[in-house]
């Protein structure tokens, strides 16, 4: 095989074909292999250049340089198959070092890596730092990464306004039509169901769109639109993410919803206008019934506690009248015991007792008709007055509360007198 590839190889020879017996022409000059002769117009040899190569080889693993004698035997001038042979090895020794620093890789942290033998899923890594696995084509990895909180937008794509209708438009439980617009936060749970039981190119982004999109359209098609606009958003956020949830889990996506918000939620913007003002009314309506309310609120126990005073009033007036017209038949009784037992004194007594409650709040003016018709004054108004200055005064001690009054007059003699014949005729 060596002797064909000499062959082969020797067809580059300049001289080639121009002496018949294989030695060189007399009249040309001898040519250096490799074009460096006289004429030097040929391509280089292919045969000596295979030869510096080898003698390189040699070099390099230090069995000798030495350039072999180009007249001498065949075997001399052959390449050295087993410095070949060394060469290859080195390269496929350094290719293979290579090969095997390729299995080398990095796991972050909040990462995981799947490691795949021949496409086949092998075991997982959890744990961040630096690992090593079978190179490719033998083993791969996937890193996942799972503490990273994704978000797919339903209803809207990267903003409220850009809206899409097929998405956001959803039928309500009282047969009206809302324009929600809402946003599914997530985590990747299970990396090994993440990726296997999901289809490559955004499929379990797809997936969590079309699962939050049924849980929300079921759990507004029980709900009316009041409670989805106004009343119960919050709620109907946290049922549409448990039943998203569980559609997922169904799936085996691998995948965990975090929250579920609403950005939105109006009427269609065709309706808008007649909604707002029914959404008017309805204010004005809940206004005036609050209004109400409050004037109830402030009517009603104003009422009810003037009632109660008033009946407790009633009830202590009915207790009133009834000791006091049980006490006055009692003392009638007890009179009438006394009367019967001296009727002229207890006459007497019943009469000044009554004239005692008539001119204790009057003004009290004393006549005497019978002295000659003169008409003789007794200031009994006066006499009262100083007795109660006196009590005062008694009362606050020496030195306080002193009221100066006018000095009481002595009584006339002739009224005297005149009290003296009353009592006389009295006694008769």
């Amino acid at each position: 095989m060596w002797i064909r590839i000499r062959a082969l190889l020797s067809l580059n020879d300049p001289g080639w074909g121009r002496s018949g017996s294989g030695s060189q022409d007399e009249s040309r000059p001898p040519q250096r292999p490799g074009g460096g002769g006289g004429g030097g117009d040929g391509p280089p040899d292919l045969d000596e250049l295979w030869r510096d190569f080898n003698r390189r080889l040699n070099r390099m693993f230090g069995k000798g340089g030495g350039e072999p004698p180009r007249g001498g035997a065949s075997g001399s001038g052959d390449p050295s198959m087993k410095g070949a042979g060394a060469g290859l090895g080195l390269i496929g020794g350094i290719a293979l070092l290579l090969w095997l620093g390729s299995g080398f890789y990095i796991v972050q942290e909040g990462q995981a890596a799947a490691i795949l033998r021949f496409g086949e899923f092998r075991t997982m890594v959890e744990t961040a730092g630096f690992k090593w696995r079978l190179p490719y084509p033998v083993e791969t990895a996937e890193l996942v990464d799972v503490q990273r909180l994704r978000q797919v937008e339903v209803g809207y794509r990267t903003n409220v306004k850009n809206k899409v209708p097929r998405e956001s438009l959803i039928l309500t439980g009282d047969q009206a039509i809302v324009d929600l617009q809402f946003a599914v936060q997530y985590r990747i749970t299970d990396p090994k169901a993440y990726l296997f039981n999901n289809n490559p190119g955004g499929a379990p982004e797809e997936l969590i769109r079309q699962a939050a999109e049924t849980a929300m359209r079921e759990t507004i098609g029980r709900t009316s639109i009041d409670s989805v606009l106004y009343e119960e958003k919050e709620a109907v956020a946290r049922d549409a993410l448990k039943l998203a949830q569980s559609i997922a889990d169904r799936y085996r996506a691998g995948i965990g919803i975090v929250d579920l918000t609403i950005q939105q939620a109006q009427p269609p913007e065709q309706v808008q206008a007649a909604f707002e003002d029914a959404n008017k009314a309805a204010q004005d309506r809940e206004r005036l019934i609050n209004e109400g309310r409050a004037y109830a609120n402030d009517v009603i126990p104003k009422a009810r506690g003037t009632a109660g005073r008033l009946q407790q009033e009633a009830d202590g007036y009915k207790q009133r009248t009834i000791a006091t017209a049980e006490g006055d038949a009692s003392r009638f009784k007890q009179v009438l015991v006394e009367y019967r037992k001296a009727p002229e004194v207890t006459r007497e007594r019943l009469y000044l007792e009554t004239m005692q409650q008539i001119f204790a709040n009057t003004s009290k003016v004393y006549v005497d008709s019978r002295s000659n018709s003169n008409l003789l004054y007794l200031p009994l108004d006066q006499l009262m007055r100083q007795a109660a200055a006196d009590t005062r005064a008694a009362a606050g001690g020496p030195g306080e509360g002193r009221v100066d009054a006018p000095v009481p007059q002595p009584v006339p003699s002739p009224v005297r007198e005149g009290l003296r014949n009353r009592d006389r005729d009295s006694g008769r």
